[in-house]
């Protein structure tokens, strides 16, 4: 996914406790450590782990909460919704940036 957005052009800032580096990209433990703002937030985790990460982005004023495909937390989309962050839940960015460019992702 990481790799794709990259492809594609996208800026990706990694956030994960365990890593240094991604894709040549430095790794941050939290969202509110990154530098500057934060457009979008998306996230791989399972459902019972995403109450800390949505607090971590409605702490880092982030513009929006993309949780992919079988992440579900419909108490944390109310909070972040409440906190002014655009959310989209169980849906999987490359195949919906692929689907708006008319494009098949399995094809990329």
């Amino acid at each position: 996914m990481a790799r794709y957005l990259l492809e594609h052009g996208y800026e990706i800032v990694p956030v994960y406790p365990r890593e240094e580096e991604i894709l040549g990209q430095k790794v941050y433990r939290r969202v509110q450590d990154v530098p500057g703002p934060v457009d979008l937030v998306d996230v791989f985790r399972r459902s019972e782990g995403l109450p800390e990460v949505v607090d971590d982005a409605v702490a880092a004023r982030a513009g929006a909460l993309w949780l992919q495909l079988g992440c579900i937390d419909e108490a944390g989309a109310r909070r972040a919704r409440d906190a002014g962050l655009t959310v989209v839940m169980d849906r999987c960015v490359m195949v919906e940036h692929g689907r708006l460019l008319g494009r098949d992702w399995r094809k990329n």
